[in-house]
Parts: structure tokens; sequence; C-alpha cells
């Protein structure tokens, strides 16, 4: 990378991993996030109850989280095995959305859903990386 300054030519150089790891947006180069946090809670919910394909999601989610993911996934699934539960759509009604902004280009929110057993909250952290949002942190909790 080559710029000015103060009359002088300054060069930034990259490490191989810096040029290619995911780069920050801002906020402003960015869509709402609100119609991604309630999809992305909706899939994830699928995913747990065994009628969505963990991969569907991957394109929204950071390596580490998707990871978690796929493991938090895999106990679903043993669960619904070991008590004889087919998987089934779950049903479910986004009550509300609460985002807050702690730093450009990163939301974090708190999905509220309710269900027909119980309410539950979904934790998602949204950054602004290579001009979309990807999730790093996702709980139900």
């Amino acid at each position: 990378m080559v710029y000015w300054h103060a009359s002088k030519l300054k060069v930034k150089t990259m490490t191989l991993h810096e040029y290619f790891a995911p780069q920050p947006t801002p906020a402003a180069d960015l869509p709402n996030p609100t119609q991604l946090l309630r999809s992305l809670t909706q899939g994830v919910l699928e995913v747990f109850a065994g009628v969505r394909e963990l991969d569907q999601l991957a394109r929204w989610f950071s390596e580490d989280a998707f990871r978690k993911l796929g493991a938090r996934a895999n106990l679903s699934a043993r669960a619904r095995s070991a008590r004889g539960v087919p998987p089934a759509r779950p049903v479910f009604e986004v009550l509300s959305i609460r985002e807050t902004l702690p730093a450009d280009g990163v939301v974090e929110a708190v999905v509220i859903v309710a269900g027909p057993g119980r309410t539950r909250a979904v934790a998602i952290r949204l950054e602004g990386l290579d001009r979309r949002w990807r999730a790093t942190s996702f709980a139900v909790l």
C-alpha cells in the first residue's frame, strides 16, 4: 500500500496473512442488519431442530462461530436420536430484536423468540467483514 503524507512517500507493507484476511467494513457500507438477525435466528433454530442443513448457513458465519454451531447441532441431533424424536420444523415467533452498536461495523443483538413450550433469547454478534455482515458469535440461551 502506498500513500502520501506531508510531502513524503510512505509505504506500508502488509504480510500475506493481513492481505488475504477478512477486511473490516464500516457500517455505512453495510445493509441494515435487522432482517439478517431474524433470518439467522430462524436458520439456526431450524438446524438445531434437524430440518435444515448446517452448510446452508456457512457463508454468514465466521469459521470459529460456524465450528461451534456445528458442535451444538451435533449435540441436538444426538439428543433427538436418544429420545427417538424425529426432526420437526420449529414453530416460534420473534417477539423483539434489540441491537447495539459497540463499534463501527459491529452489531451486538438479542433476539427474543417465543415457542410453544418456552421463550428463548438468542445472542448474536455481527461484524462487517469483506463488505457484508458475518456472525462471529451466536448463542441460544
